[in-house]
């Protein structure tokens, strides 16, 4: 085989190894026997408050944060307000309107998440998937989160999520959340 033959058989071998790995991951539907439910409007109705931190690629942690949740239901609607209060001293607010269609799946929406958030659960797990307006210097880059969050009991779910850019994974977030108790 000429030299161009092996460069393209490689190219071609790197191609696949990509589509394979960005297509393997977990099935949403391998957690249907896992309890307790995950009931997303059940948990963050009212006050939970999360503990996160971002890493690159490489693992280095890049930015910790904490977050004052609390969400409000009405209807077929959650909104839920978060504060976010990062290691350097910056804060920011997100406010997600989080809608329960028909079939049980569900649509968020927030300022800074473009486009609609689709979601679903099962068992004890939800996958979260939504475009994201990170913010840059004076912009912001387009990525894509895929969130995989599991409730561990009746006041702590975990959170791990994949930050995307054209398909390629740059970034990780790991929450941890806590309800309180109501009054």
């Amino acid at each position: 085989m000429n030299r161009l033959g092996r460069k393209v058989r490689g190219f071609l071998f790197a191609l696949l190894a990509i589509v394979t790995l960005v297509g393997c991951g977990a099935h949403l539907n391998e957690y249907q026997k896992q309890t307790p439910q995950f009931d997303l409007f059940g948990y963050f109705s009212g006050h939970v408050t999360a503990w996160g931190m971002v890493q690159d690629r490489s693992g280095k942690q890049t930015r910790r944060f904490e977050v004052a949740l609390h969400g409000q239901v009405e209807g077929d609607t959650l909104t839920l307000h978060e504060d976010f209060v990062f290691a350097d001293g910056e804060n920011t607010t997100r406010i997600w309107r989080i809608t329960r269609l028909a079939d049980g799946s569900y649509e968020g929406r927030a300022d800074d998440v473009v486009g609609v958030a689709q979601g679903r659960e099962v068992g004890n797990a939800l996958h979260w998937r939504y475009d994201f307006a990170l913010p840059r210097g004076d912009s912001s880059v387009m990525v894509h989160f895929d969130d995989w969050l599991y409730r561990q009991d009746n006041e702590h779910v975990f959170n791990v999520t994949s930050i995307r850019k054209l398909g390629i994974e740059f970034g990780r977030l790991t929450l941890f959340f806590q309800k309180h108790s109501q009054p």
